[in-house]
This record gives structure tokens, C-alpha cells and sequence, in this order.
């Protein structure tokens, strides 16, 4: 109907006796009906978030960490309306997330459409060499959502009572405090206490005991049993024995001390040693993938994350403050994979 009024002037207003002028007249108004539709199609045409739905890819079998962050994002994405449609978790078990990242790399490399769960073990395992041909920079890190942070603890009857008395001893004699934790020797529980004790100028750190068992329980019943000196794990692990009096932490390894409750526990960094180590969750996207993409989804990782929602999803789960997003997600990996690197070759694990 618009074209037929252009094409058939009401009396009066086009009309006119001129044909010239009004061959004119009609090719500006044709003019201004190209530029309008034009400016009607752009922002379809400036779509840089997905259109339809995606996938987010957890590096194990349902039930563990990874597919945790998955299905929880996914929901709470859903909730606040940030997605268009649904995420669906794809479950890519192996090699402690080397599998997924080799598919993203080899299959999915260009995707816009895809985030992959990660942690802080997705950056030891970069660390240690042990993805194939796997390095930081083959991904691009968009956000992390939480963390679960590291701690040292020992039992309510233990001598010590501040990290720097512990570190002071392990300077003298590496190997006159024994260490359980609930990760295998060269996990990052392990790693954890060697990279404090290195900050603190410990020598000959493959000296430190560091006795594994099968879960962060187990090594804290060991502990309390009197056959260990020190727990290393997480806050979450360590949390209930500290609520019941049997064990008391000697420091969190944060940025800054805990809110609420967890305020009382002392970071590494106040007593003098810079070491963070959260087991930080969240995402990384393909490295071929758009930039736009990419912006897209740490800018909407970054909504989500603020929202009341999610910080609801943090409590239920014990999850604590830990949120950085793009270049500083960026700087964060790589500086903690030069730590566990370190830490990795000194003790001959790094390949």
C-alpha cells in the first residue's frame, strides 16, 4: 500500500503538470522508503548473541563440578530471560577435561553458539602439559561465576596457630610437617602448599610430605586422628569441622577475608604470603568463535553473576565471591598457570 501512494500522488500534493518534477519527486521519496527498511533490517543484521539455543559442554559424567556449573547456568540464564532459548548440557568425560577441549579445538572451533565449564582444574591440567598441544591462549576465557576457596587447617589441639609459625618450621625442616589432602600428589590441593611455602622462601619444597587420600574427609579424619599435622583442600570441605570445634583454619587463601561468618578466618596475604587459590568456576569459548560472540557472552556472564539469582544459586551451593570476566579472566589464568607451572617443574611433573 506505501509503494501504490507513492506510485499514485493524492490530488494536490504530488501531482503537477511537470513530469520531470515529479520523476524527482517520487525518486527522493523512493530514496527515503530504501533507507527506512534499511534501518528497520539493522539490528537483526547487528544480532551478536545466539539466536536460538546453545551449548554448554561439561567436561565429565553428570553429577561432578563441571556439569554443575553447566545445568545451573543454564537455568538461571533461562529465569532471567538472557538466553533466547534453551542451553543444553553435553556431557564430554575424559582426560580431566582434555577431551572437550580437543573436541572444541578439533570440531567446534569457530562455534558461537558454545561455552565449556571450567575451573581450576581446567588451568592445572594446562599447567602440567597435559592437554594435548593445550595452551591458555588456544581458548578464550569468558567468566568465572564462584569459587571454592583453598585453606590450610589443623586440628583444635595443634600447635600452631598462624600460617607464618607453620611456614617458619617447613624453613627450617621441609619435612617436619605432614600434609593430607583429598587430591592426588601434584593435584592442586598439593600444589597449593608448595606454592605458600615457596612465597615464603621454603627450600627444597619436594622435601614437604603430602600424603593423598580419596576424598577431602577422609584426609581431615586423619587428621584429627593424630597420624597428620595439617589439612590442605577446600573451605567447603573443611567447613563443618570448623563449625563443630574440631578444627580451626589457619588461612584462606583469598584475594580479601570471607563475608559473614567466614570473616574471622585470616587470608595468606595478610600474614605476608600472595598466594590466591580458589578452584574457581566458569567458562571458556571457542578461540575461532566471533568476537562479537565472545563480548556477548561475558557481558551476559557478567549480568548473570550480578543477579540475585545467582547469588542465591552461590549460597545453596556454598560457593563464594569470585567474579572475573574477559581480559581479567585472561591475566588470572595465565598467572595461574605460571604459578602451578612452576610449582610443576620443580617437582618434575610438567611435560
Amino acid at each position: 500500500m506505501l509503494l501504490q501512494s507513492l506510485a499514485e500522488p493524492a490530488p494536490g500534493s504530488l501531482h503537477s503538470p511537470h513530469p520531470q518534477r515529479r520523476h524527482s519527486t517520487l525518486k527522493r521519496l523512493a530514496l527515503v522508503l530504501l533507507l527506512a527498511l534499511a534501518g528497520s533490517v539493522q539490528p537483526a543484521m547487528a544480532q551478536t548473541g545466539p539466536s536460538g539455543k546453545v551449548d554448554c559442554i561439561a567436561p565429565a559424567q553428570p553429577g561432578g563440578g563441571w556439569d554443575f556449573t553447566c545445568r545451573s547456568v543454564a537455568r538461571t540464564l533461562q529465569t532471567l530471560s538472557l538466553i533466547p532459548a534453551a542451553m543444553q548440557t553435553i556431557n564430554v568425560p575424559g582426560a580431566s577435561g582434555g577431551v572437550a577441549y580437543s573436541h572444541v579445538r578439533a570440531k567446534r572451533s569457530s562455534d558461537d553458539d558454545l561455552i565449556v565449564a571450567a575451573s581450576t582444574a581446567t588451568t592445572t591440567q594446562l599447567a602440567l602439559g597435559n592437554y594435548p598441544d593445550g595452551s591458555a591462549d588456544k581458548v578464550r576465557w569468558a567468566a568465572a561465576l564462584g569459587a571454592d576457596y583453598g585453606v590450610i587447617a589443623v586440628a583444635k589441639g595443634s600447635p600452631y596457630h598462624s600460617l607464618t609459625q607453620m611456614l617458619d618450621d617447613l624453613k627450617a625442616d621441609p619435612g617436619s610437617v605432614t600434609f593430607s589432602g583429598g587430591d592426588v600428589a601434584g593435584g592442586f590441593d598439593h600444589i597449593k602448599v608448595l606454592m605458600a611455602a615457596r612465597k615464603a622462601g621454603v627450600k627444597h619444597i619436594r622435601q614437604i610430605k603430602y600424603l593423598a587420600f580419596d576424598s577431602g574427609s577422609v584426609a581431615i579424619t586423619q587428621l584429627l586422628g593424630g597420624h597428620i599435622d595439617a589439612f590442605t583442600g577446600d573451605l567447603s570441605e573443611a567447613k563443618s569441622f570448623v563449625d563443630s570445634g574440631d578444627l580451626r583454619i589457619l588461612a584462606v587463601f583469598a584475594e580479601d577475608r570471607l563475608p559473614g561468618e567466614l570473616a574471622d578466618i585470616p587470608t595468606a596475604r595478610e600474614q605476608g604470603i600472595d598466594v590466591v587459590a580458589p578452584n574457581w568456576r566458569g567458562f571458556y569459548t571457542p578461540a575461532g568463535a566471533s568476537e562479537e560472540s565472545y563480548r556477548w557472552w561475558v557481558k551476559t556472564l557478567d549480568a548473570l553473576y550480578a543477579s540475585p539469582q545467582w547469588q542465591q544459586v552461590m549460597t545453596r551451593n556454598g560457593l563464594l565471591p569470585f567474579h572475573k570476566s574477559g581480559d581479567k579472566l585472561t591475566a588470572f589464568v595465565n598467572q595461574q598457570i605460571s604459578d602451578i607451572r612452576e610449582i610443576g617443574s620443580e617437582l618434575g611433573m610438567a611435560k
